[in-house]
């Protein structure tokens, strides 16, 4: 049986590429944001239904990045500001797909779509039964208000401002994070399976003799894994994990200087040399490693 991913990480290219103008095509403002947000809202559906006529048996789904949001305090508008960026970042396109609508409640701006740029007919074509929602997450989100952001009036309070364990890149390592959005998502009564269809984290690695250690990596796997069986066990009906990634790649605006790879690749010879870390994920899928505080 196949498995179909109709988009990938839909928040990501509306809001890099149509309001913040940073990746393709450059477009830069809500002009162009709210109506690629409902167009790409209507394509996931359309896309899935298009799929299961064409690839009847195969099992069809959705990738979104998320993170769990955290309110900087407890005071009512950082805890005001995290609801409009989680309406943002992890509610924005799962609930039309549920047939909810878009969370506007939370983020009164979304409002615009319905009345700008939607047709009444546009909205029996939102929802669409996933089978299998995926799930990609490398951190949580620190918010707090910020009355000059326009908008979202929301700012993040980044990881090393709080002093808190990082990877290469400065994400916040915090397998907390990935349980907290994996029971937000299986909350959803719309959700009937959840795959975590990206994990991973880029480090420094160390060259030694001809190997490549990276004990961070594998701290990293241990809690990220580790959070996902306590989620699996408290009934969140997850059936998969995918590293992010099998080999270094080229990662965005970082390029290749971002390494994620479970397999180092050198640059100049194109050799392959399996990590610490990938030697370490071959023998936990073989039942010679195990994940502390699991059963």
């Amino acid at each position: 049986m196949r498995n179909w991913i109709v988009l990938n990480e839909p928040f990501g290219f509306t809001s890099l590429g149509y309001m913040l103008g940073v990746h393709a095509p450059g477009k830069f403002g809500l002009s162009y944001f709210l109506p690629a947000v409902h167009h790409v809202a209507m394509a996931q559906a359309v896309g899935g239904r298009a799929l299961r006529a064409e690839a009847p048996g195969s099992r069809i789904g959705v990738a979104y990045s998320c993170s769990q949001i955290i309110p900087y305090t407890d005071n009512e508008n950082d805890r005001a500001a995290a609801a409009r960026i989680n309406a943002l970042f992890n509610r924005l396109f799962i609930e039309p797909a549920l047939g909810m609508g878009y969370p506007s409640a939370e983020f009164p701006l979304l409002d615009r779509i319905a009345r700008r740029y939607a047709l009444w007919r546009d909205w029996d074509l939102l929802p669409f039964d996933f089978d299998f929602i995926g799930i990609q997450n490398y951190f949580p989100l620190v918010v707090r208000y910020n009355a000059f952001m326009p908008y979202i009036n929301a700012s993040e309070v980044k990881a090393r401002h709080r002093k808190v364990p990082t990877t290469a890149l400065g994400w916040e390592i915090s397998g907390n994070g990935l349980y907290s959005i994996l029971q937000q998502f299986a909350a959803y009564p719309g959700v009937k399976e959840i795959m975590i269809t990206e994990g991973g984290a880029a480090f420094q690695d160390t060259h030694e003799n001809g190997r490549i250690h990276d004990p961070g990596r594998i701290a990293w796997y241990e809690e990220y894994l580790r959070a996902s069986l306590l989620a699996k066990q408290s009934g969140v009906p997850l059936t998969g994990y995918f590293a992010w990634t099998l080999t270094d790649n080229f990662e965005w605006a970082e390029g290749y200087n971002a390494r994620f790879g479970l397999v180092h690749v050198d640059l100049h010879s194109q050799q392959r040399t399996v990590k610490s870390s990938g030697r370490w994920f071959g023998e936990f899928l073989e039942g010679k490693e195990y994940i502390p505080g699991g059963q």
